[in-house]
């Protein structure tokens, strides 16, 4: 016995809600344990949990297990295993492209399935880990050649996005920590490209890019260094533009970068959008939000009859789910660490906001996730029409019925019934790519310390914890980082 229209449609309506609440686990909810014990700073608990989980081994979230088992074993000081992975990282994404089954999985499934070439400032990070890394091992050389490598990673997201202003094109963090690595091999000349690279980033931003004003230490750093090379013209001009000039001070026993890395990045997760049918034909374009409103969407439905010329036009849809990635900040603490030594004090400044960055970046695209998750739904209805179609005429072929007209109308059900579960496993498995690395910190702030020579007792004051740490003047720049969460 078939239903008729109206109940089939509540019967539709009911186990497509049903299928899309039972199938919305996200990347997160995989890797909560691993999470929660990086968190609690239980990082042999956090390593045992990353090894056995199979999710993040998977061919295609390698990249992730890359990234993830290179933090956490520099979260264990163990740097050699760090960059051990994260050149792994690196050389995945220099050699891994996306290829044409990739294309196919995300169009016929959803983007999830495909490779995991990472987000673009996660590519930066990368370098940020790797250069802190061959700084903590002494290895100023190989150092070197991983700033050299922010160039090349420069390059190639300006020429993505043709250097456009509005577009993330450069990433100031990743061009501040090339001038400091520099400066520590005693390459002052290209210290000072990179820093002066870095302000102008700044500088192009209104002094302000991605949630970062253009630190003061950097404007010093840019000003010092034009003096060291004798460039007065250069020192004269960024004097200007900075409305401060160079101030001096001494340090025999040189200098300490201390990075605070504060909390933890934003946890990618979905939205979504709905298209249902109701008596009179589509009801609307809607998504539900984290609260469960219903909040309504403007959808141009004659552009979308335009570009999709076949029988899966909107007119045949019985529903629709389209899913969008969005960021969900977690912390926002971004308090200044006030750091104590030989009797002086100093405060932190922000050097990198991955809470906006990471939210901005995803606006500036968030049209390309529409179009493409509007044509992944062009393609599954395509196959649902196909499979509804196929269906229908198997039962009108196999069918003995010799009344024709009942001959007609069982294949017309049985084709629905077909299209009906083909719809069911296209919305089921509609998710958007909610991956992302997210151990990163959600703000690394940074102050650059004099020390005496010989030893130096650093006190480090947060809002609830202080902490000591010792180091000795060597006359060089040093490099020490520290997490806060």
């Amino acid at each position: 016995m078939f239903l008729n229209f109206n109940t089939k449609r509540t019967w539709i309506a009911g186990l497509l809600m049903s299928v899309l609440f039972c199938s919305c686990a996200s990347y997160n909810s995989r890797m909560t344990a691993y999470y929660n014990n990086i968190e609690n700073k239980q990082y042999d608990k956090a390593m045992h949990s990353l090894n056995k989980n199979s999710f993040i081994q998977r061919d295609r979230n390698r990249l992730l297990y890359y990234f993830e088992k290179g933090k956490l074993y520099h979260l264990m000081q163990n740097f050699d295993s760090s960059n051990l992975y994260l050149n792994l990282a690196d050389n995945f994404i220099e050699t891994q492209r996306k290829t044409a089954g990739d294309v196919m999985k995300a169009n016929l499934i959803n983007p999830m399935m495909q490779t995991y070439l990472g987000e673009d400032i996660e590519r930066f990070m990368m370098h940020y880990y790797k250069g802190l890394n061959y700084l903590h091992l002494n290895k100023t050389e190989d150092a070197v050649v991983e700033a050299r490598r922010i160039t090349l990673a420069e390059n190639a997201q300006g020429d993505k996005f043709n250097n456009k202003t509005n577009r993330y094109s450069k990433d100031a963090f990743a061009l501040n920590l090339q001038g400091m690595i520099y400066e520590a091999s005693g390459d002052i000349n290209n210290a000072f490209i990179a820093y002066r690279n870095a302000a102008d980033v700044y500088l192009q931003a209104n002094n302000n890019y991605y949630g970062v004003p253009l630190p003061e230490q950097l404007k010093q750093d840019v000003l010092r260094t034009a003096q060291q090379m004798g460039f007065g013209d250069e020192q004269q001009r960024y004097e200007k533009l900075f409305k401060t000039s160079l101030q001096k001070d001494t340090a025999d026993g040189g200098y300490l970068i201390l990075f605070v890395e504060r909390g933890f990045a934003p946890v990618k997760k979905e939205r979504n959008f709905f298209i249902t049918q109701n008596s009179n034909g589509l009801s609307g374009f809607f998504y539900l939000d984290e609260t469960g409103n219903q909040i309504n969407v403007p959808f141009d439905y004659g552009y979308y009859n335009t570009i999709n010329r076949n029988d899966a036009s909107l007119q045949t849809f019985r529903s629709l789910r389209v899913a969008i990635p969005y960021y969900e900040v977690r912390y926002t603490n971004n308090a200044s660490i006030n750091v104590t030594v030989n009797d002086r004090s100093y405060t932190s400044e922000t050097a990198q906001n991955i809470n906006d960055a990471s939210v901005d970046i995803l606006k500036e695209r968030m049209l390309t996730e529409i179009a493409n998750a509007i044509a992944r739904q062009l393609v599954k209805k395509l196959t649902e029409k196909a499979a509804e179609k196929t269906a229908e005429e198997v039962a009108k072929n196999n069918s003995k019925e010799k009344d024709e007209q009942k001959k007609k109308e069982n294949a017309k059900n049985a084709g629905e019934i077909t299209g009906l579960i083909v719809n069911l496993i296209n919305t089921a498995t509609e998710k958007a790519d909610t991956r992302n690395w997210q151990s990163l910190p959600a703000y690394i702030q940074y102050v650059r310390i004099p020390l005496h020579k010989g030893e130096n007792t650093i006190t480090i004051q947060g809002r609830t914890k202080t902490r000591t740490i010792t180091v000795n003047g060597n006359g060089g720049l040093q490099f020490m980082n520290r997490a806060v969460w």
